[in-house]
């Protein structure tokens, strides 16, 4: 195994294509979450596709707000925490609600 770094065009390639199937896989998590939510009405499948969907915006922007905005790539990561957290945390409650 090498010890030497990837080149950066390489690195922001890989992680173009991590983040887009984040967004893929995320999207259809929460499309089947909100299919359920929709056919039973249960607010708890209604909590779980907003956090779902939260998780997956949360993943997604911390790049989009760099590259876009040209904001720091610091803050752009403490953004995609914050909603992280947050959606993290609709899913948990989301798993109580009754």
């Amino acid at each position: 195994m090498s010890t030497e770094l990837i080149e950066p065009t390489t690195a922001a390639m890989a992680l173009m294509v991590v983040k887009t199937l984040l967004l893929v896989v995320g999207s259809i998590i929460t499309y089947f979450a909100f299919k359920a939510y929709r056919r039973t009405r249960q607010p708890a499948l209604g909590y779980l596709t907003s956090g779902f969907a939260i998780v997956t915006l949360g993943f997604v922007l911390a790049g989009m707000v760099h590259e876009v905005f040209n904001v720091d790539l610091t803050l752009g990561i403490l953004v995609e925490s914050l909603l992280v957290l947050l959606g993290f945390s609709i899913i948990a409650y989301s798993l109580y609600v009754q």
